[in-house]
């Protein structure tokens, strides 16, 4: 994708969550926040399909956040999918490490990059 200014966007960060398992100032303040609905959080399947649809418009790397994207159930199969979804170069993720050490071996499964 090339944008107003000329650039080439081959770039996509997809917040999967808004919920986190720590409780930073910035993030988290003392009068703590809203969290929206788990039902208006994006689904897997509407993930996936944004990002076939950004991959068929030259995107070619996408970046996973949060909140903490792994406090998020099912995270290593969503990056498995995205990591083998046509075009898709390249999937990092955005993590605060708490949960690394307990999922890191599915991650580091099929798919993933370091």
């Amino acid at each position: 994708m090339i944008d107003r200014c000329g650039r080439n966007i081959d770039y996509l960060r997809i917040s999967v969550t808004d919920r986190c398992n720590l409780r930073c100032i910035y993030c988290m303040p003392e009068e703590g926040v809203q969290h929206v609905s788990r039902s208006l959080i994006l689904q897997e399947e509407e993930i996936l399909r944004i990002c076939r649809v950004m991959a068929a418009l030259g995107i070619r790397k996408i970046k996973l956040t949060g909140g903490e994207p792994l406090v998020r159930s099912g995270m290593p199969k969503l990056v498995e999918k995205l990591k083998n979804m046509t075009g898709i170069e390249k999937v990092t993720l955005t993590t605060n490490g708490v949960l690394l050490k307990e999922q890191m071996k599915d991650l580091a499964g099929p798919g993933w990059t370091d």
